[in-house]
């Protein structure tokens, strides 16, 4: 956990990963560990239910309320809460908050140093799972809390080369990886622990993706921590 200005504790998304998958980077806060190791990611990816991706019928981002709320009432938003834990040699602008430049040193899904600076697009903050798909795969039928939670939780969010997150799109496990291998498995645990968390579901073909995945990488833990699944109730989407 790191502690943020203001008392606010946010959880970092990646943990160490063994058996054969890259280490975890060094995020500026400690990773959250999963409850024991011996494949716990592997036995979650199981675990969830499977069942067929529902219409994208009714989806917006607005559903899961306004981009970067700050749910965790630190007075940052969320982007530069990720910013801040994410990348190193941060520097801000007007105080400890609003992040002006840093370094992804290395992007996760690249594996390259990728020098952020604020008003250009080479960093993103990804939805781990994409806010569309978990539309598809249960958010639908949520309240607005909870969505907006989904939306705002560091357990599902990563500052990430901005090229390679677009390319991802909404996709899940089944259509898109991450470009660098040794990364995939730690990838792979965070999804799995953000549906596990939130309750959605996956397809079979997700789930026989995710296993394949964790499959290579057995001791795996999974990360857990987060934002509580109920976003304060001043926050609203449409």
């Amino acid at each position: 956990m790191a502690r943020l200005k203001g008392g606010a504790v946010i959880a970092v998304v990646v943990v160490f990963a063994v058996g054969g998958c890259k280490d975890s980077q060094d995020k500026g806060s400690s990773g959250a560990q999963g409850a024991g190791g011996g494949g716990a990611a592997l036995a979650a990816a199981d675990a969830l239910t499977v069942k067929g991706r529902a219409p994208k019928t009714g989806y917006s981002r607005e559903k899961f309320g306004s981009a970067w709320a700050d749910t965790d009432s630190n007075s940052c938003d969320t982007r530069d809460d990720i910013l801040k834990r994410d990348l190193k040699d941060v520097k801000f602008t007007d105080g400890d908050c609003k992040v002006s430049s840093g370094v992804l040193r290395p992007d996760p899904y690249s594996g390259k140093e990728i020098t952020y600076t604020r008003g250009r697009s080479l960093v993103d903050i990804d939805h781990l799972v994409a806010l569309s798909d978990a539309w598809q795969k249960g958010a639908k039928y949520w309240d607005a809390s909870k969505r907006i939670a989904l939306a705002n939780d560091p357990l599902n969010l990563l500052a990430v080369d901005a090229s390679a997150n677009r390319g991802k799109g909404d996709g899940d496990t089944a259509t898109w990886l991450p470009p660098d291998k040794a990364y995939r498995c730690t990838y792979v645990a965070a999804q799995v622990a953000v549906k596990k968390k939130y309750g959605l579901w996956v397809t079979a073909a997700e789930k026989a993706a995710m296993k394949k995945v964790l499959a290579d990488c057995p001791g795996q833990k999974l990360p857990a921590g987060g934002n509580p699944t109920k976003a304060p109730s001043r926050f609203k989407a449409h």
